[in-house]
Parts: structure tokens; sequence; C-alpha cells
């Protein structure tokens, strides 16, 4: 399995000159923990991360360094934390330098990148521009995927295909903490989300992908939102 057959095509992105505000508030009302930075051409610049805005908000706790703990950070170092921590804009906050995949990387590549790097999704890129990104999530998604042996014209297949493309469409669905199974024509659900409407929203989506014959909901309510990807 590839990054391009887990991969969430088109993603979300935000420009360099997008307000602070502006991207914090998608994040919020979407429910994604983060999104790459494009420019016009589609090129990553960076990605603008939960932790990027949080660090924001710890700014004015922080104590200044003194001259002597100034000697192991250099000028350079010095002035791009004060502009992530203070600047205005995405392309002022984000964090540079982002682990990137491209469409053929082998899923177990993503995996242990993610893993030694402690980080929650990877960029997929064609010839230097995105096209997709790869969430923990996602590779969680994939364990759950029928195995190579099952036909892939069989009812339960179906269904789970014509479900993902469903959920895709529908921004209410917190991606990144929502996923499911499909065995004999039932649906379960499993994971996080925010609220009772999202429950009643995903029963209802399921039940009108055909061959669908009933619906489990097994999704715990969390508090923060939902849990990051």
């Amino acid at each position: 399995m590839r990054a391009r057959d887990l991969m969430t095509a088109d993603p979300v992105t935000f420009q360099p000159s997008t307000p602070i505000a502006v991207a914090a508030r998608a994040m919020a009302e979407r429910g994604f923990s983060g999104a790459p930075v494009v420019d016009a051409d589609g090129k990553l610049l960076g990605m603008l991360t939960e932790g990027d805005l949080l660090r924001r908000l710890a700014a004015p706790a922080d104590a200044p360094k003194s001259w002597i703990a100034g000697l192991f950070e250099s000028a350079s170092q010095q002035a791009d934390r004060f502009a992530r921590a203070h600047g205005q804009t995405a392309g002022d906050a984000m964090t540079r330098g982002a682990v990137t995949a491209e469409e053929d990387t082998p899923v177990e590549t993503l995996a242990k990148a993610m893993e030694e790097r402690a980080i929650r999704r990877i960029p997929v890129l064609r010839d230097g521009r995105l096209v997709g990104i790869v969430s923990r999530a996602d590779l969680i998604r994939a364990l759950l995927q029928p195995s190579a042996e099952l036909v892939a014209d069989a009812p339960d297949e179906r269904i789970r295909r014509a479900l993902a493309h469903a959920m895709k469409e529908q921004p209410w669905i917190d991606a990144f903490a929502i996923f499911f199974d499909v065995k004999d024509g039932v649906v379960s659900f499993h994971g996080y989300c925010r609220n009772d409407a999202v429950l009643r929203g995903l029963k209802v989506l399921a039940e009108t992908v055909p061959g669908v014959k009933g619906v489990n909901i097994m999704v715990e309510r969390s508090a923060l939102g939902g849990v990051a990807a």
C-alpha cells in the first residue's frame, strides 16, 4: 500500500498571508489539528499546527532569555522564534522543513517517519507541489481495510468505498477522529466526535448508501473536539 492509496487528496490549505485568527477558526470549526501552508503555485512552504498556535498563546509567559542562554542560540534562531510566536499570519507561525512523501511512498515508511519524528501528518508531493496529506488516522483506517483476498467488487467493499467517498464530501465530519468498518452489510463507526448531532448525521449518511443493512455507532464523545491525527 502506498501514500496515494491512503492520502486525502486536495486537503484544506492556508496561504502564507492567511491571518492567524482565520486559520485558527478554520481548524477549530473543521476539527483538524494541522494544515499545509502553500504558495499560489501549490508549492509546500510549511505546516501550521496546533502546536504552532499554542506557542503563540504561551509567548506572553516566556521570560526574557539571559545573555548566557543567548550564547547557545544564534541571532537568527532567536529572530525566527520571535516571529513564529508573535507573527500575524500563517506564514509567520508555521513550522518549516516539514517531512514529506511522494505518492508511491510505502505505508511502512510513512508510519516509521511519524513514529520517529513524533508527527501527526505527512504532506504528499508531486513535482514539489502538494497533492494530498496522510494522517495517523489514515494509517489506522488502513488496518481496517479488507484483506487482499477479498474480491474488490464484494458487497461490503462496495459499501466501504461508497461510504468513504460520502464522508469526504461532508465538512461536518471530523475525518481525523472517526473511522468505520463494514461486515455483512452492517456499518460500525468507531473513534471520537464532538456532539450528538454528528452521531445522528453519521447514521443517516450511512443509511443512504445502497446495500447497508444496519448501522452501529460506537463513537466516544470528546470534549476536546476529537482526537488529533
